[in-house]
C-alpha cells in the first residue's frame, strides 16, 4: 500500500460557493501548516484540536492566496484513518487550481480515482462492498438507489453475510473436531441438522440473488424502447416524459429516422427510453435502416412501450409488432382516444396479453397509470425496501451464485452419504466466496479495477 500523503479536489471543478481540497496522509499536518496563516498569524494548525474547523488564509510566501476555512481532523477519527486536511476554499476554478497546485508544491502527490475511499478500506475501516457502496451513492440516479446504497454503506449487506459465515465456520468447526476428537464429540445425526442449516443460507443467499434484478433496474434504470408504427405518437410521447421538445413531431409519417435516447424519472423509477423509428414496410433505404434497427434494439429491451393509434384500423405493420414483442415485457398504449376510435381495447386483447392503457398525449392522459403500471410489472407495485437490501453489484452477484453452488454440493454430498470431510470442504469454498464480496482473498487487480472507477477526490 502506497503511504505518502495525497490530495485532490473533492468538489467538482466549476463555478461555485465553495470548493474543497481534501489532504490524506502523514505529511497533511506539516503541508497545512507551511500555506496556511491565521487571522493573527500565531496559530499553527498541528496545534489545534481535532474535528475543529479554522478561518485564516492560505498564502503562497506572503500572498494572500484566498480566504478559507480549515477543516483539521486526526487519525485514526477519519474517513481513512490517517491524518485528513479538508480545505473550504472559494468556488471559482482559478482559485481552487492555485490552492492545490501550492498543497501538491509541499511534497504531496495528487491522488487517483477513489484513492481516499480506497485506503478507508485497505486501513480496514470499511469492506470492499460499502467501499463500492460509495461508488454507486455518487451515481445514483434516483431516491431508491441512493437509499439502497446507503444500506449498502451502513452495513446491511454485511450483516447478512457475517451472519451467515460465522455460521458456516461453526458447522466446519464441529465437523472437524468431531472428526479429531470422535471419543467425545458424537457426529451422529449432524447430517440432518447440516441440511436443515444449508437450507436456512441457501434460502437468504437465493433472496438476495432474486432480488438483484430488480436492484439492477433501480440502479441503472430500466432500458425501454419505444415502438410503434409512423405518425402514432412516439415522439409526443418521449417529449411529453421528458418534458421539453426532445423530438421533432410533425404530421408527416416517417419523420423520425435514428433512435433518440434519454434517461428521466417517474418518481421513483428511472427509464432509459430510446425512442425509435416509426416500423413499417417501406421502400426508402434511409427508414428502412431506422426500422430495421428498431427491431433490433427492442429484442435487447427491458420494456416495450408499443403505441397503437386507436383512430386507424390495424394493418400487417401492426401484425409485425405483435409479433416481435410478443414475449416482451410490454405496454400497450392505445392512443389518441381523443379522436373518433377505429380499434378498441377488446380488438387488442383477441391479439394480444399484454396490458393495454387508453391514453391521448395531447391530453396527457393515461401517463399516471402507466407509470403504476411499470411499477407493479417490475417491482410488484412497491418499491421500498423496509430492512432489505438490493444487490446492484455484479461482482457480488457472482460470489453469492458461486456460494450457492457450494452450499448445494453440500446438500449432494449429504444425499450421497459422502464421508463428513467432503462436507468441510465445500462448506469452506462458499465461506471464502461469500468472503470475496467484503474483500478478503482479492487480488490488487481487481481492488486497483473497482476503484478507478470512483470520481477523483472521493
Amino acid at each position: 500500500m502506497k503511504t505518502d500523503t495525497i490530495a485532490a479536489i473533492a468538489t467538482g471543478l466549476s463555478s461555485g460557493g465553495i470548493s474543497i481540497i481534501r489532504i490524506s496522509g502523514d505529511h497533511a499536518f506539516p503541508a497545512i501548516d507551511r500555506i496556511y496563516q491565521s487571522k493573527n498569524k500565531k496559530k499553527k494548525l498541528s496545534k489545534e484540536k481535532s474535528h475543529t474547523i479554522n478561518y485564516g488564509f492560505i498564502v503562497d510566501d506572503e500572498d494572500i492566496i484566498d480566504e478559507v476555512m480549515v477543516t483539521i481532523m486526526r487519525a485514526p477519527s477519519t474517513y481513512t484513518r490517517e491524518d485528513v486536511i479538508e480545505i473550504n476554499c472559494h468556488g471559482g476554478i482559478v482559485v481552487t487550481r492555485k490552492v492545490l497546485e501550492l498543497v501538491l508544491g509541499q511534497g504531496i502527490r495528487l491522488a487517483e480515482p477513489g484513492e481516499f475511499t480506497k485506503r478507508a478500506f485497505l486501513n480496514g475501516r470499511i469492506d470492499l462492498s460499502q467501499a463500492e457502496a460509495v461508488c454507486d451513492i455518487i451515481n445514483a440516479k434516483n431516491d431508491i438507489a441512493l437509499r439502497n446504497s446507503i444500506k449498502q454503506l451502513k452495513g446491511r449487506e454485511l450483516e447478512i453475510i457475517k451472519t451467515i459465515r460465522n455460521n458456516i465456520l461453526r458447522d466446519i468447526a464441529f465437523i472437524e473436531a468431531a472428526l479429531d476428537d470422535p471419543e467425545h464429540i458424537s457426529i451422529e445425526g449432524f447430517s440432518e441438522e447440516l441440511y436443515e442449516h444449508l437450507n436456512k443460507y441457501s434460502q437468504s443467499i437465493n433472496k438476495l440473488i432474486q432480488g438483484s434484478k430488480s436492484g439492477k433496474l433501480i440502479k441503472e434504470g430500466i432500458k425501454t424502447v419505444i415502438l410503434g408504427k409512423p405518425n402514432v405518437g412516439k415522439s409526443s410521447l418521449l417529449n411529453i416524459l421528458v418534458r421539453e421538445d426532445r423530438a421533432i413531431v410533425t404530421d408527416i409519417a416517417g419523420t423520425t429516422r435514428d433512435t433518440l435516447e434519454e434517461t428521466i424519472r417517474l418518481n421513483d423509477i428511472t427509464l432509459n427510453i430510446i425512442d425509435t423509428a416509426g416500423i413499417r414496410s417501406t421502400e426508402d433505404e434511409v427508414e428502412k435502416i431506422g426500422v430495421d434497427k428498431a427491431m433490433r434494439i427492442a429484442k435487447e429491451a427491458d420494456l416495450i412501450i408499443y403505441v397503437m393509434d386507436s383512430s386507424t384500423p390495424l394493418d400487417d405493420n401492426d401484425e409485425i409488432i405483435l409479433s416481435l414483442i410478443k414475449d416482451k415485457m410490454a405496454i400497450l398504449l392505445l392512443n389518441k382516444s381523443d379522436l373518433y376510435p377505429k380499434i378498441s381495447v377488446n380488438d387488442i386483447k383477441d391479439k394480444s396479453n399484454h396490458p393495454i392503457i387508453s391514453t391521448s398525449f395531447v391530453e396527457h392522459k393515461g401517463l399516471e397509470e402507466l407509470e403504476q403500471l411499470i411499477k407493479e410489472m417490475f417491482f410488484k407495485g412497491d418499491i421500498t425496501f423496509n430492512e432489505d437490501v438490493y444487490i446492484t453489484n455484479d461482482r457480488h452477484i457472482e460470489a453469492f451464485t458461486n456460494s450457492l453452488e457450494a452450499l448445494n454440493m453440500v446438500k449432494e454430498s449429504i444425499n450421497n452419504n459422502m464421508p463428513e470431510d467432503f462436507y468441510s470442504i465445500d462448506l469452506m469454498n462458499a465461506y471464502e466466496e461469500l468472503g470475496k464480496i467484503l474483500g478478503e482473498n482479492v487480488g490488487e487487480d481487481l481492488i486497483n479495477m473497482i476503484f478507478a472507477e470512483f470520481c477523483m477526490g472521493k
